[in-house]
């Protein structure tokens, strides 16, 4: 893990070097938020999924500066990943070239966003609903729900057996970079760098989602306590924002992504027996504790976030696996002609 490529990084020191790129350029967002003071932005109308950080009169290179540079940013990593597996590169203890390009990358893109929302404000959420940002997120987690059942199981370390479930997963082990890749700079440029404090937290979620899509092919990326921290951030903002904006479901964020980190998550981390009790204890008792409080009439949120990621992951194996049946049919069918 401490060898060296010629005048580069170690992977570990390019993970710290992105964390502390990441957090502290979440301070400049919020140290830089009194500026956008003056912004004037559409007026609230009160109706379910309405993005209020949305300028009142656009102009055409609003929409020119954020589309263009959205889909340039997009671009570059695709390319990018197509570089890197095209090359059959290897997963190794260093950095690669191609680590130091996408990590440049990133890095510049997240400072074009910032003089971006400084000069224009509006993000892609000008245009697009904040549904579809939302749902590229909750794909992306239920993909790596997916690809985690050959290794840790999808519930209580059970892993679904069967061929459907085996060969989905491998599918989108294979391309999940490129999905990955969209739904994380797709939501990077939904948001306009502003200093809520749920726009903080989820801007430096998505600052390491980056930097983790940076550190394809070195083991790191694999670590798995490294990518169990990005599955439980999640939890975090899911609940910060729902405090700000939906106080009422705070409870069904905060107990639906802690029953996924119980029910599966924390099995892929080789905790000992009397560890997992423990977490089911903390789990079981906090909830009970909340709802004692506001109602035990409402204790059925706790399951709401579980069961749509679990239906959406049997849903997802079930269409990647029809359509690599499908493109397997195609290619012996030309083969044969």
């Amino acid at each position: 893990m401490h060898q060296r490529i010629r005048g580069g990084l170690t992977q570990t020191q390019g993970l710290w070097l992105g964390i502390a790129f990441s957090l502290a350029f979440t301070v400049v967002i919020w140290l830089a938020d009194s500026r956008l003071g003056g912004v004037s932005l559409r007026p609230d109308r009160q109706v379910a999924y309405w993005y209020p950080w949305v300028t009142a009169a656009p102009t055409i290179w609003t929409r020119i500066s954020v589309w263009g540079l959205y889909l340039a940013h997009q671009l570059t990593i695709w390319g990018l990943i197509w570089y890197a597996q095209s090359r059959r590169t290897r997963y190794s203890d260093t950095l690669h070239p191609v680590n130091l390009w996408a990590l440049a990358a990133n890095a510049g893109f997240i400072v074009l966003h910032f003089a971006q929302t400084h000069l224009f404000y509006d993000g892609l959420g000008l245009d697009v609903s904040e549904q579809s940002s939302q749902w590229s997120v909750i794909l992306l987690l239920v993909i790596v729900l997916l690809m985690e059942n050959q290794r840790r199981g999808l519930f209580f370390g059970w892993k679904v057996p069967g061929t459907l479930m085996r060969e989905a997963g491998r599918g989108v082990r294979k391309y999940h970079g490129y999905y990955f890749a969209w739904a994380t700079i797709y939501t990077f440029w939904y948001h306009p760098m502003v200093g809520t404090p749920g726009h903080l937290l989820g801007f430096l979620y998505i600052f390491l989602l980056l930097l983790q899509g940076s550190l394809f092919f070195t083991r790191i990326h694999t670590n798995r306590w490294w990518t169990i921290t990005q599955e439980v951030l999640v939890l975090l903002h899911g609940t910060l924002v729902a405090l700000s904006n939906a106080p009422r479901l705070w409870q069904m964020f905060c107990f639906g992504f802690a029953g996924l980190f119980i029910v599966t998550q924390m099995h892929g981390l080789g905790l000992s027996r009397a560890a997992r009790w423990a977490f089911l204890a903390l789990y079981v008792g906090g909830a009970l504790a909340v709802y004692s409080r506001i109602g035990f009439d409402r204790i059925h949120q706790v399951a709401w976030i579980p069961f749509t990621e679990y239906a959406v992951t049997f849903l997802v194996a079930a269409l990647v696996w029809i359509g690599m049946r499908a493109a397997a049919l195609r290619q012996r069918r030309g083969a044969g002609e």
